[in-house]
């Protein structure tokens, strides 16, 4: 990423839909980065409840995707595998 105080400027390894999405967005800071049971908490904090909340569910369910490219689905059922959990989409409704 390269940002000034206002805009982000370059993307340079994300995704086609990551890529729009960061350039066209502006680097305002309305809410805080992550939250841990509604506390403000850094992005490392969160991932590392997130990934602790994963390995401890017996069968996480890996949903979504709909709007996502290949490579994102590629890591969400590689996800799915290392946890022993489900995948599935929107289009089982």
């Amino acid at each position: 990423m390269h940002a000034d105080d206002v805009r982000i400027h370059q993307a340079k390894k994300a995704c086609v839909l990551g890529k729009a999405w960061f350039l066209n967005h502006t680097a305002e800071r309305k809410y805080p980065d992550a939250l841990i049971d509604g506390k403000e908490a850094t992005v490392d904090e969160a991932i590392a409840a997130a990934a602790e909340h994963l390995y401890q569910a017996d069968m996480p369910l890996v949903y979504g995707m709909s709007n996502t490219t290949c490579e994102a689905q590629r890591e969400c059922v590689e996800m799915a595998d290392h946890l022993g959990g489900l995948l599935d989409s929107h289009t089982s409704l």
